[in-house]
């Protein structure tokens, strides 16, 4: 039998903690989240609900199909920067008449749903997701443009939104707008780019320069309505293809030019799956408050995988990393989790045939981090450490099959990249709200720069100043920490979202589907050199 047993004590003094430290997180979380969902507050979401339109997640909520699920991604975007949570905008992926759809909406309450830094940030990780899955892109727009301030690191960058979806709709997949008020400026060219184009009677208004600057540059009156209302361009111009009376006609609109698409999946969706044998609910309480205790991932493999079944593979080599076959909602995937956090060569030689092996099968990989990253010391030099993880990272960036990871506990250095971390562009990427990330531990860092320091003092016949050497460390260790948290790498969208461990199976299986609807085929060689 390959069903996992699980010898997780759930009754025990050490998952109590963990479960406590991790509900301590998730109420954190929650209060995070929370600030997203208010937008830019009572006052401006009641001066928008006065105005007679819906807010960005009620139009999300109105275009998908009934009681479906909606994968928002990156909500806690800008968080620790000058600008609101979430950034002005909304991006996940929902389900229109059956077909799986990226979907972006401004936030208007936030500033007009102008622009910031981390806005563009956020839409072009969006556009990204839908180019490498295939998935139909609808953007609900209603905004100012540029935030004025920001301007600098906007404008330049900012030119890759319309190059995207140029791209997008010559690669076959549609792009859709539905204009809810402002689209000015630059702003213009969503509609004006895109496949299809929804606009509402007095309410939407596209134009490249509004009435002042059309007064400024060329001294001519006009008024919104003839310079860029939607009966105009339904009329006139000829941008708008499709002519609303209301939101909700507008949403109507779009949801049947989605029905038309004839957009299908290159892979059917699978039968329905069998659950995992244990309760998700446990694992809240798998990660211990302190990720220098190691834990076994198989109990979290168990909790997600379909009914606990898990083939390993070289169960007694390389014992630190975790390998094996599984299926996740009804999808083949292969596993690497890493199990007591350091990464040797044994454990980079194994990760490297099996992904190899899931190219050749053309099987997803989804990679579960906890891992300090790779060993150091003189006896792992000289028994080639540096080839050995280069083999790793090698097989990691030239893989083509899909990859999802998931940010359980540590994932420091190397042993990040080794494990598909941001920079070697896995499908998606999520954290848990016990994980740390770091170019290593903010002890190990700060020690080292302590090490330095002293050396370097020793060096100069300079006395060294242990009192000012703890005072910085403190400093050095307080710092690399908060760097570290999950909260602030998702602001800085290093991931697609910060989740409650109970919804990984769900959240894996979401994009699960969604990467099946480009065809999955890995890579057949084409590996580089493998120094061995």
């Amino acid at each position: 039998m390959t069903v996992l047993a699980s010898a997780l004590d759930t009754g025990g003094p050490d998952y109590a903690d963990a479960r406590a430290a991790m509900l301590d997180k998730l109420a954190a979380l929650d209060a995070e989240h929370a600030k997203a969902l208010a937008g830019g507050g009572e006052k401006y979401t009641a001066r928008h609900r006065k105005r007679g339109k819906m807010l960005a997640r009620e139009r999300i909520e109105l275009l998908i199909d009934p009681d479906s699920p909606f994968l928002e991604l990156s909500p806690l975007a800008a968080w620790g920067s000058d600008h609101t949570v979430g950034a002005s905008l909304v991006t996940g992926i929902g389900v229109v008449e059956g077909v799986e759809c990226l979907i972006t909406a401004n936030d208007p309450t936030v500033r007009g749903g102008a622009s910031n830094p981390w806005t563009l940030k956020k839409a072009l990780r969006a556009n990204e997701i839908a180019y490498a899955n295939r998935l139909p892109v609808v953007s609900l727009v209603e905004s100012g443009g540029a935030d004025l301030p920001s301007q600098k690191e906007i404008f330049i960058p900012g030119g890759a939104l319309f190059r995207d979806l140029t791209r997008l709709s010559a690669a076959g997949i549609p792009t859709i707008a539905v204009v809810f008020g402002n689209s000015t400026a630059g702003g213009a060219y969503v509609p004006g780019m895109s496949d299809h184009a929804v606009m509402i009677k007095e309410r939407s208004k596209v134009f490249l320069g509004g009435p002042p600057l059309v007064k400024m540059a060329t001294g001519e009156e006009s008024d919104d309505e003839s310079l860029g209302g939607a009966e105009m361009h339904a009329r006139t111009s000829g941008l708008a293809d499709h002519y609303a009376v209301d939101e909700a006609d507008a949403l109507r609109q779009a949801r049947r030019i989605v029905a038309r698409l004839n957009h299908r999946k290159a892979h059917p969706d699978p039968a329905s799956a069998e659950p995992p044998k244990y309760d998700q609910d446990e694992l809240l309480g798998i990660v211990p408050g302190d990720l220098k205790t190691p834990f076994d991932p198989r109990e979290v493999v168990a909790r997600i995988v379909d009914g606990s079944d898990f083939d390993e593979f070289k169960p007694l080599y390389g014992p630190s990393l975790v390998t094996g076959w599984a299926s996740l909602h009804g999808y083949p995937v292969g596993i690497l989790a890493n199990a007591q956090g350091v990464l040797f060569g044994p454990e980079s030689q194994k990760a490297a045939q099996f992904i190899q092996l899931a190219n050749q099968r053309d099987v997803p990989l989804v990679f579960l981090h906890n891992t300090t990253g790779y060993m150091v010391g003189k006896e792992y030099e000289q028994s080639g450490i540096i080839k050995h993880g280069a083999m790793m990272i090698n097989a990691v960036s030239n893989s083509k099959v899909p990859h999802l990871s998931v940010l359980m506990g540590a994932s420091y250095g190397a042993g990040h990249y080794g494990m598909c971390g941001r920079a070697y562009d896995p499908r998606f990427l999520f954290a848990w709200p016990s994980a740390k990330s770091a170019v290593m531990g903010p002890q190990q860092l700060a020690g080292v720069l302590s090490i330095v320091a002293r050396a370097s003092a020793a060096a100069k016949g300079q006395p060294y100043d242990d009192e000012a050497d703890a005072g910085l460390r403190a400093l050095v260790e307080a710092q690399i920490e908060s760097e570290s948290l999950p909260m602030f790498l998702s602001g800085r969208l290093y991931d697609d979202g910060v989740i409650d461990p109970r919804d990984t199976r769900t959240v894996l299986g979401l994009c699960l589907s969604a990467i099946h609807t480009a065809p999955v085929e890995g890579a057949r060689g084409g590996f580089g050199v493998f120094r061995m």
